[in-house]
């Protein structure tokens, strides 16, 4: 497939721009880069102080809450921040669009690599504090759930990108969805609050969001209790990887029909 190979042929070419994106961010701070892991860190600290220590939430199966939250939030924004910044990134980027011969296909790789080097910081804390606590992570689970979040972020923002790019009101829209999409998400809520609402509880299992925050949990609670990755013979499995190559596909397409447009409109 064409995007495939275009990232394969410019792949050192989208990492130092990614790098230059994230530094550039920062330039004009005195911290520089430090503030970009410092906010997000700080944002999570936040909320295990106000559950752990405030309302004193326990964790599920008597697992100490932090253990149980900074997995899930770790990968909510990687998820966020990821599908925001490249689904924006083609507008920040009009420069290559408008005068240099580029391959656009790949810009929202670029900021996906800038938005990368946070995530991979919040998934280290967040390995590093359950560790702390005894919780040996399941390394090749947590690998594959990684590999499945960017594979599906890639997949969401070639259409939310192109979208983005036509109609700047999109990235508005996009915003609320994804807030919507977080407290529909349990992040900071277990699926076993819902437990008794089967229905209800089989349709958010269903949502990709879902597998990914509760893949990376389990990868630490290893707990066959609400894993869907592996519960079912798979079946949510083979659900998220049907939803991510649909959407792929459908996102492709509709990339590929907009993207002689995007030089028009920026």
């Amino acid at each position: 497939m064409d995007f495939l190979k275009d990232i394969f042929t410019n792949r050192k070419l989208i990492l130092q721009l990614g790098k230059n994106d994230f530094k550039n961010r920062f330039a004009n701070t005195s911290l520089g880069t430090i503030w970009g892991f410092l906010a997000p860190f700080i944002f999570m600290i936040m909320y295990v102080i106000v559950f752990q220590f405030i309302f004193v939430t326990p964790g599920p199966q008597g697992a100490p809450y932090v253990v149980w939250f900074m997995p899930g939030m770790a990968m909510w924004m990687c998820l966020n921040d990821g599908i925001i910044g490249a689904s924006n990134s083609i507008r920040g980027y009009s420069y290559l669009v408008k005068k240099v011969v580029f391959p656009v296909d790949v810009i929202p790789v670029i900021s996906l690599i800038a938005n990368a080097f946070v995530a991979l910081f919040l998934f280290l804390i967040a390995t590093v504090t359950c560790i702390a606590f005894g919780f040996i992570p399941n390394v090749l689970q947590l690998l594959y759930i990684i590999v499945a979040a960017y594979a599906f972020i890639i997949s969401f923002t070639r259409f939310t990108a192109a979208v983005a790019t036509l109609v700047p009101d999109f990235s508005n829209l996009l915003g609320i969805l994804m807030q919507l999409f977080f407290w529909f998400t349990p992040v900071v809520w277990n699926l076993t609050q819902i437990v008794a609402h089967q229905t209800i509880t089989r349709v958010i299992k269903c949502s990709p969001f879902t597998y990914l925050v509760t893949g990376l949990r389990d990868a630490f609670m290893q707990s066959d209790i609400g894993n869907i990755v592996t519960q079912s013979h798979g079946l949510y499995t083979i659900i998220f990887w049907v939803i991510t190559a649909v959407v792929f596909l459908w996102g492709n397409y509709i990339f590929k029909k907009s993207k002689k447009d995007f030089a028009d409109v920026l």
